[in-house]
C-alpha cells in the first residue's frame, strides 16, 4: 500500500477536494558511505579554512553566493526564510489547456493525487479531464518550495506532474538545425518500414538500471567472498549511409521477429 507524503486541498475556483500526494517514482540508487580504509569506520566531513587548515565550527559557517571574483554576498538563515513562499496546504488549479500545449522539456517529476474523502467528486473530476481531453495547470507550496505542475488523468486516478521553471528549460530552437541533402522518398520509406517492424507493446520491465544491478551483484559477490566480472561486447558502429543503415536494421528486426515467432 502506497504511503502518502503530503495532504492538501485541490482547489478549482470555489470547489475544494481533499487529496493525498504520493510519490510516483522511488529512489533505487545505491548510496555509498565513505570509510577509512584501515579500520572500515565511516569518516566525517569537516569544514576547513584553507588558509590555516583550521577546522571551522558550524556556528561560524555562513551561506554566500559569489557575484564577482572574490566577492560574496552573505545571507543569514532568517533572510532566506523570509524569501520563502508562504506555507500552504492547497493545490490551486489556474487554468485548463490541451495536452499538446505543454512541451516535454517542461516535465520534471511525477506524483499521484489520491482522494482523501469526497471520493465521488474526485472520480468525477478524473472522468471530466479524460472526456474533455484537458490538463490543469496547478501551483502549490510544499516543504518551503513553490511548485508548478500539470493535473492529468492517469487510469482511474489523478497524476500531478511537476514542471520546471520557465528559465530552466532549453528551447529546441537552440539545437543545430538540419543540414545536408533532403531525405529521399526511398530513405523515408525504409524508415517507415523499420518503425512498422519494431512496432510492439510497451514493456516497462525492459527499463532496467544495468549499472545498479551489476553493482548489486558485485556487492553480493564480495560479501560472499566471490568475484564478479562484467563481460559485455561493445555496441557495433554504424557504417555506410542512412539507406544502408536502415536496410541492415530492417533486416535485423525482421530476423528477430521470425525468431520470436
Amino acid at each position: 500500500m502506497a504511503r502518502a507524503m503530503w495532504k492538501a486541498s485541490l482547489e478549482l475556483g470555489e470547489v475544494k477536494l481533499p487529496v493525498k500526494l504520493y510519490a510516483a517514482v522511488e529512489d533505487r540508487g545505491i548510496h555509498f558511505r565513505l570509510l577509512h580504509e584501515k579500520d572500515r569506520v565511516p569518516v566525517r566531513q569537516r569544514m576547513i579554512d584553507p588558509r590555516d587548515e583550521r577546522e571551522v565550527p558550524s556556528e561560524e559557517v555562513r551561506r554566500g553566493l559569489q557575484v564577482d571574483e572574490g566577492v560574496f554576498v552573505l545571507l543569514r538563515g532568517e533572510e532566506l526564510a523570509s524569501a520563502a513562499p508562504e506555507a500552504s496546504r492547497s493545490v490551486e488549479v489556474l487554468r485548463f489547456v490541451p495536452p499538446g500545449a505543454i512541451d516535454l522539456a517542461w516535465y520534471s517529476r511525477p506524483y499521484f493525487l489520491g482522494p482523501d474523502g469526497s471520493d465521488a467528486d474526485y472520480f468525477a473530476l478524473v472522468e471530466a479531464l479524460r472526456r474533455t481531453e484537458r490538463r490543469g495547470i496547478a501551483r502549490w507550496v510544499m516543504r518551503g518550495s513553490r511548485y508548478y505542475g500539470v493535473l492529468a488523468p492517469h487510469g482511474d486516478h489523478l497524476a500531478l506532474l511537476a514542471l520546471h521553471a520557465a528559465d530552466e528549460t532549453v528551447s529546441v530552437d537552440r539545437l543545430a538545425q538540419p543540414t545536408g541533402s533532403a531525405i529521399s522518398p526511398g530513405e523515408r520509406k525504409l524508415a517507415e518500414q523499420l518503425l512498422a517492424t519494431l512496432d510492439a507493446p510497451f514493456e516497462p520491465g525492459e527499463l532496467r538500471d544495468d549499472y545498479r544491478e551489476r553493482v548489486e551483484k558485485l556487492i553480493e559477490a564480495k560479501r560472499e567472498g566471490r568475484t564478479f566480472a562484467v563481460k559485455e561486447a561493445p555496441p557495433p558502429r554504424a557504417k555506410g549511409d542512412l539507406a544502408d543503415v536502415l536496410r541492415r536494421s530492417l533486416a535485423a528486426a525482421k530476423g528477430r521477429g521470425r525468431a520470436a515467432a
